[in-house]
């Protein structure tokens, strides 16, 4: 499973589905901005705890997480999921 923490006012965030939907990768993205009370808080704290800071694109694929935009990683990290 290959989730996508970001914000939907986040261009590097945008790159990142964009990069995924070009290759035909299929994610669960999570717009955390469009969330609201607990349910973001928690979110929140889980992308904390992942990358240590609250700031986005957050990708997680199995137990790789690439916080950022990094097409290099995020593509490698996809080829060793499938």
């Amino acid at each position: 499973m290959i989730k996508v923490y970001a914000l939907t006012t986040c261009p590097w965030c945008k790159k990142v589905k964009q990069l995924l939907d070009e290759k035909g990768v299929n994610y669960q993205a999570v717009d955390v901005d469009m969330l609201a009370g607990e349910e973001q808080n928690q979110v929140l704290a889980e992308v904390e705890k992942l990358t240590g800071k609250r700031s986005f694109p957050v990708t997680v694929i199995n137990d790789v997480v690439v916080h950022g935009f990094k097409p290099d990683d995020i593509l490698e990290a996809v080829k060793n999921e499938q």
